[in-house]
């Protein structure tokens, strides 16, 4: 198989299409924040898929970013990073949930209920080193990422735009929902999982219209050549 620079935007595409699923759906089927779940298998494979999402999510605003990195422009390069920055984060986080403190409920069930407490806003009683600092880093980043990204690949235009505005407003919804309590909340990130969805396709579409037209521009060459030696035969 040959690998080109339009399959490898395409395959972006699908992976940004499978990332906003995934967001979406970890919303509704995540357990509860406490150290009785944590235990459980369905607490592993949520975050499984939780860290799933956030790698794909990295590949899908990178093909996205690069199909368009020349309108982008400043804006766009500064809300891509700190964007990509908040997938990371969240990936390296969850690896901790999802096959670190299994194995603590036990031994510092304290500590379990502080670290999982961090990303859900709640009291932090013992010391949990950096991780506070790690969310804090994880919140900003995807708010002030998702924003001056969104507003990027709106002006670029080469992407839905519906899709564009969807993740600059659903990026700070969080702030608007901080009132209320972390689960209820957490339908905040349901419209950034909606873009991402959006401005998968809208890749995934641009790309496969390019080589549409690639091929239709191509077709009266092809024919013109074949006349000519046509042509030159008789």
């Amino acid at each position: 198989m040959t690998i080109t620079t339009t399959t490898l935007t395409r395959t972006a595409g699908l992976a940004a299409v499978a990332a906003g699923a995934l967001f979406i759906l970890i919303q509704f089927i995540h357990p509860s924040e406490d150290v009785a779940s944590v235990a459980t298998t369905a607490w592993t494979v949520v975050h499984t898929v939780s860290i799933t999402m956030a790698v794909l999510a990295l590949v899908g605003i990178t093909g996205t970013y690069l199909r368009q990195v020349e309108r982008a422009g400043i804006l766009g390069l500064v809300g891509y990073v700190l964007f990509s920055t908040c997938f990371l984060v969240i990936a390296m986080f969850t690896f901790v949930e999802a096959y670190v403190l299994p194995l603590l409920t036990e031994q510092v069930p304290r500590f379990v209920e502080d670290v999982v407490a961090v990303p859900a806003g709640g009291t932090v009683v013992g010391d949990v080193g950096a991780l506070q600092t790690v969310s804090l880093v994880s919140f900003a980043t995807y708010l002030l990422g998702g924003l001056l990204f969104g507003i990027a690949l709106y002006r670029a235009g080469q992407v839905h735009r519906w899709a564009a505005v969807t993740l600059a407003v659903g990026a700070v919804c969080p702030l608007l929902l901080a009132v209320l309590p972390h689960a209820p909340g957490r339908l905040a990130a349901v419209p950034v999982g909606i873009a991402l969805i959006g401005l998968g396709h809208s890749t995934w579409r641009g790309t496969t219209r390019r080589g549409e037209t690639a091929a239709r521009r191509s077709a009266p060459s092809a024919r013109r050549r074949r006349q000519l030696t046509a042509s030159s035969g008789r």
